[in-house]
């Protein structure tokens, strides 16, 4: 299945820490561990800008879970 890189809209660390109102290292932790697809390009890191807008969306239509504290 090809695909059309054309495309796709790539954003750096800092790019995707201002549209997700978090801190850079919390963009690195969240591609470290896989939630956040990203392609290494040398020693920087680009995100798709569909990865970004797919998680945003999940966090807003996510059900709360309801969890009270337990002490």
């Amino acid at each position: 299945m090809a695909r059309d890189l054309s495309d796709v809209r790539f954003l750096t660390v800092a790019e995707v820490a201002d549209m997700m109102r978090v801190s850079r290292m919390t963009v690195y932790r969240l591609v470290h561990s896989g939630e956040l697809p990203a392609i290494r390009f040398g020693r920087s890191f680009r995100v798709p800008e569909s990865a970004v807008t797919a998680a945003l969306e999940a966090v807003v239509h996510a059900p709360e879970t309801g969890v009270a504290d337990s002490a």
